[in-house]
């Protein structure tokens, strides 16, 4: 999953947004889940991106709706 900057976030539409809101919740599952069961994790800041990319989708989705 590749980490979107803001401005490729602002070029997507509301549904595009929503789909990657979606995989990314459900990868940061996948990795909380390795490192609750003991795992250690592929890249240890992966998870600190995932979250930062949620919060920038989050943000444009709240920005969006607020212009409407």
């Amino acid at each position: 999953m590749a980490i979107f900057r803001v401005d490729e976030l602002r070029n997507m539409s509301p549904e595009e947004l929503g789909e990657e809101l979606l995989n990314l919740k459900s990868e940061l599952i996948r990795e909380r889940g390795l490192v609750v069961s003991g795992g250690a994790p592929e890249n240890p800041g992966r998870i600190k991106e995932i979250k930062r990319s949620i919060a920038r989708i989050k943000t444009i989705q709240k920005e969006r709706a607020r212009a409407l």
